[in-house]
């Protein structure tokens, strides 16, 4: 399908962000034109939550996306969650089906795909940074994983020990002198554009104890964290490949149709910047 080519009957799939990325959009896109789909995808922002909702449904929109302000803000709106937001409380896919919005969460999704393909003791100890909306998605499919032996290390001293606490794991303020098996990243360190851009989320000594690490920062891809274990060889797993999988599995929800790995490559690198249009 030309890029040109929208019409009367192109679905329109779109974010809800208080600050809209580009990742998205580019990926999605890439994909329609690749499988040649009558659909586009937008980016937006609001102040009007309710309205936006309403707006997807009363405008026949198909899909979705939410992030932050608006993962749990949101869900008193919809109609029907599905086990992956249920189990959570949070949202960051919604599907409209005739005007029936069905709510995902593909962070969730993606975590347990990661988790499964990724061999990685489940008796391993592992500390999380983090409490908000992502962490409790990557700490709930830890522990629907099997994974019993975690730390949820949070400055926040109220979201911080209600998720270790709906988790079961253990809640710490800081990382002191901890040491885990496997750490995990669910901060703004190391994010594009932040304060923090050149920092590692761990001290060096604890990545040098660590087995496997996780940074679900996605911009860039390769973090400060994620280059000192590739140094020191150790099993990552970067916030790009997470990314990517939600997305996937966002456009497949959407329009029905599974890309090939090839094509789900391409539009990654696409999405990335890291080729042409």
């Amino acid at each position: 399908m030309s890029k040109l080519s929208i019409n009367r009957t192109t679905k329109l799939c779109m974010s809800l962000s208080a600050r809209p990325g580009n990742f998205g959009t580019r990926f999605h896109n890439h994909l329609y034109e690749a499988l040649g789909l009558d659909y586009v995808y937008k980016a937006f922002s609001t102040r009007d939550l309710e309205g936006a909702i309403h707006g997807i449904r009363a405008l026949g929109i198909r899909g979705c996306a939410v992030s932050m302000p608006f993962k749990e803000a949101c869900i008193p709106m919809l109609d029907s969650l599905d086990p992956s937001a249920e189990a959570i409380g949070s949202v960051n896919t919604i599907v409209n089906t005739v005007g029936h919005l069905h709510a995902y969460n593909t962070d969730y999704i993606a975590i347990v795909r990661l988790v499964a393909e990724t061999p990685i003791d489940r008796d391993i100890p592992f500390l999380l940074t983090g409490s908000g909306g992502m962490a409790k998605a990557v700490a709930s499919a830890l522990r629907d994983n099997g994974f019993r032996n975690g730390t949820i290390v949070a400055r926040n001293k109220t979201t911080g020990p209600a998720l270790a606490e709906a988790c079961g794991y253990r809640w710490a303020s800081g990382l002191a002198d901890a040491e885990a098996g496997m750490l995990i990243n669910v901060t703004p360190v190391g994010m594009e554009g932040g304060p923090e851009v050149d920092d590692l989320a761990f001290p060096q000594a604890m990545i040098e104890a660590a087995r496997v690490v996780v940074d679900a920062v996605a911009l860039p891809s390769e973090t400060p964290t994620i280059k000192a274990a590739r140094v020191l060889g150790k099993r990552v797993v970067t916030g790009a490949e997470i990314q990517t999988v939600q997305a996937v599995e966002q456009f497949i929800l959407y329009t029905g149709q599974t890309p090939t790995e090839e094509q789900i490559a391409a539009a990654a690198a696409f999405a990335q910047g890291k080729t042409a249009a």
